[in-house]
């Protein structure tokens, strides 16, 4: 049973160009994060998928309808979506340390094991019902990194070191494999 997943973070907002951490506040695509999203299918035009899957919160719904609306069928699936930071969502990025919520939640929110939980349903989901599929997601950060956690062996603190957002190595897609 192989299950092969594109990964693709929705394009940049408002927020993220006034270095704010939206969390689970819905977002809205940045001129930016429009033109990201217009361009992600052909850079990926060397790819077929079955599905795309995306986190049902604004930014990231956009970002799939933009990419791959009318190409492929889109389903919103809620446990794609980012960290609650509770109340740090919409907060300075600075605030926002995942390294300190690990297993402790934000404040009024919830931890990355809380994600990882909910990434881990979504996997199992996908194993019994997309046996031999491509699925394309487009979600968030701690989506991301709980699939780090989940299916690459890292830990928490060895996903949170090596994220792509530090060094600003974007790619369109990140490659996963359900086995």
């Amino acid at each position: 049973m192989v299950v092969k997943i594109t990964y693709f973070v929705h394009g940049t907002t408002i927020d993220n160009e006034k270095k704010l951490s939206t969390g689970q506040a819905q977002g809205e695509l940045s001129e930016l994060g429009v033109k990201q999203s217009e361009e992600l299918l052909s850079q990926v035009e060397d790819k077929s998928f079955d599905v795309v899957f995306c986190s049902d919160l604004k930014r990231a719904v956009d970002s799939a309808q933009i990419s791959f609306g009318g190409e492929f069928e889109i389903i919103q699936d809620k446990r794609l979506r980012e960290c609650n930071y509770g109340n740090l969502n919409k907060a300075d990025e600075k605030e926002v340390v995942y390294s300190e919520h690990i297993s402790s939640p934000f404040p009024n929110g919830e931890s990355l094991k809380d994600v990882e939980k909910r990434i881990a349903e979504l996997i199992k989901i996908l194993k019994e019902n997309y046996d031999g599929k491509h699925v394309a997601i487009v979600a968030h950060k701690a989506t991301q990194l709980a699939l780090d956690v989940l299916t690459k062996g890292q830990t928490w603190e060895q996903a949170i070191e090596n994220d792509w957002r530090k060094t600003g190595s974007w790619k369109p897609g990140w490659e996963y494999v359900l086995d």
